[in-house]
């Protein structure tokens, strides 16, 4: 594979980002099947959710994208986990994952393939895959000595180990990183030579700065690379480890759970058939830091040995504490994202993981922060702004109005007697201009969250604009009144369908909403349509004299009801 490894260095990722456009394909991690999904869990989804909605409204075409979510179901702690609950390995497996799918249908992720590691396309991808790799010379069979951690499925040297006092006080040896017990296991297995890509990994992770995403986690993969990188164990004797794929020609060893893992990603593309080659240069795995060093060092690795590039993009998050605390099971404290989906609804809690969820830092899960976040932004914010510019006092004719081009010139600074336009209104339609690219950038830099904040800060925005000119004290009677009035109401109501357009990858169901009030037909929803305030720039405006869409009540119910008086005031 030298050769191979060679020409990747010369040949960055990066390059290929304008080529690409072709094609995309997202994928979430695997969830192990062992426990209940938690709101971890949904974060991942929901961030390649986001990015995979986003990237539909540019490139329209179905056939372009695929996102791939599933269930990882074999491993040692699978098999400890189904005996501990009285069940077959299978029936915890179908249990879990059913739950898993349920909770993604609920939550409208909007993935084109659930795979699951059980399945028979998924055995004969993985060992083809093992196939190759032995063929390339790239397995040995040896004698694997070291701390194994079932919790983590994963081997450990000497220095990720520590000791703690356990349940009886003595020391007992814990994986130093995620403090789950370790035990000594001696046994032949088959090795796979990882420590010859330590190079070829620096080269690939060198030549493209933006391969790993955010910054800090690129950095720390390049520091564990400073590091000696050992052989990789890729099996376990099966009369110790038989819930899992066996050894292709030896059914004395089961193929180890993260390369079985791993290969997932293949699977549904196709893999062995050709079908693959043509999706997988346009790979971006969503996955979290926890599971960093498989996708960052071992996958990438194992790639290269079977004659593969690494993954195009490799997108990573942090955790979600409760309160300040770790989620876990002995804290009683594991948040369930399907009473989080029915408290704050499907849109709302998406919006609020995705908008408090920061990828480079853990974040903090309470129940008063998104009661807090989802009234001010959409109950209050986004809901009050369209009620007041649909409601049928300040809009009788139901219709989206006339922009007038005296009373806001598409020059600032003019003076005469029919200008109305301040230099704040200026700023708003300037804000609101870039406010698509900004997204963009935002999203290409998996920074999902600025885009939200982004977006938040120009509905503040027209808010302020709509408070300023106060078109409730204007009169559609009034010959002075009535061109102002409508164009107030024009400006404002194209904020709102560049924010509902913006919001349709975060919360699909309340942009919908929005978008049907505002007459915004599913042809014009696209990045490509989103052509903000034609007449101010002497073009004509599709949607000027349009009738609104039906009224659909209101876009986002307040939460917290003991201040709902509030709602009333932003009507007036």
């Amino acid at each position: 594979p030298d050769s191979r490894l060679r020409h990747y260095s010369s040949c960055p990722l990066g390059a290929r980002d304008d080529a690409q456009d072709a094609r995309a394909y997202f994928t979430t991690p695997i969830f192990y099947v062992n426990a209940a999904p938690h709101i971890g869990h949904l974060y991942s989804a929901l961030l390649a959710d986001a990015l995979c909605r986003y990237r539909r409204l540019r490139v329209p075409s179905a056939a372009a994208t695929r996102f791939s979510t599933g269930t990882d179901e074999h491993g040692l702690k699978i098999q400890q986990a189904a005996a501990t609950a009285g069940l077959a390995p299978a029936e915890l497996c179908d249990q879990v994952s059913a739950q898993f799918q349920q909770l993604f249908r609920e939550a409208s992720i909007s993935s084109t393939d659930f795979i699951r590691t059980t399945e028979a396309r998924h055995r004969v991808a993985v060992q083809h895959f093992w196939g190759v790799l032995k063929a390339r010379g790239l397995l040995y069979k040896g004698l694997y000595e070291g701390w194994y951690c079932a919790s983590d499925e994963c081997f450990l040297p000497e220095a990720k180990v520590t000791r703690q006092p356990g349940p009886s006080g003595d020391l007992c040896p814990v994986s130093l990183e995620s403090g789950h017990p370790v035990s000594w296991t001696k046994e032949e297995n088959y090795i796979f030579r990882l420590s010859q890509f330590r190079e070829p990994l620096q080269r690939w992770l060198r030549g493209d700065p933006r391969a790993i995403t955010p910054e800090p986690f690129h950095h720390a993969v390049l520091q564990w690379l400073e590091e000696e990188l050992p052989d990789l164990s890729v099996s376990r004797r099966s009369s110790h480890l038989h819930w899992g794929i066996p050894v292709p020609g030896d059914d004395s060893q089961t193929i180890y759970v993260w390369l079985d893992a791993l290969v997932n990603y293949l699977t549904v593309i196709g893999y062995p058939n050709a079908e693959f080659k043509s999706w997988w240069p346009t790979t971006s795995h969503i996955i979290g830091k926890d599971i960093l060093k498989f996708h960052a060092i071992y996958w990438p690795a194992l790639l290269l040995g079977a004659g593969m590039s690494p993954p195009h993009r490799i997108y990573v998050h942090s955790h979600w504490t409760v309160c300040g605390q770790k989620m876990s099971k002995s804290l009683g404290n594991v948040v369930d994202p399907r009473s989080c989906l029915d408290r704050y609804t499907v849109d709302g809690f998406r919006y609020f993981l995705l908008r408090q969820g920061v990828p480079h830092w853990d974040c903090d899960y309470y129940d008063e922060k998104v009661v807090k976040l989802l009234d001010s932004e959409l109950a209050d914010a986004l809901g009050g702004l369209l009620n007041r510019c649909t409601a049928k006092r300040i809009n009788p004719s139901g219709t989206y109005p006339a922009f007038c081009t005296t009373c806001f010139p598409s020059e600032p600074g003019l003076v005469g007697p029919s200008v109305r336009a301040q230099a704040e209104d200026y700023a708003l339609v300037s804000a609101v201009a870039t406010l698509p690219k900004q997204v963009a950038d935002h999203y290409d830099n998996f920074q999902i969250y600025k885009a939200l904040e982004a977006v938040s800060s120009c509905v503040r925005q027209t808010n302020g604009f709509v408070q300023r000119h106060a078109p409730w004290k204007l009169n559609w009677q009034s010959p002075v009144d009535a061109p102002w009035l409508g164009t107030v109401l024009h400006v404002a109501l194209e904020c709102l369908r560049v924010f509902g357009t913006l919001l349709q990858p975060v919360t699909p169901s309340l942009a919908d909403k929005l978008l049907s009030r505002l007459g915004v037909s599913a042809t014009e929803r696209g990045l490509g349509e989103l052509y903000f305030l034609p007449r101010f720039h002497g073009h004509p405006c599709p949607f000027e004299g349009r009738r609104l869409g039906s009224e659909t009540g209101l876009l986002f119910p307040r939460l917290d009801q003991s201040r709902a008086w509030l709602l009333k005031a932003h009507r007036t």
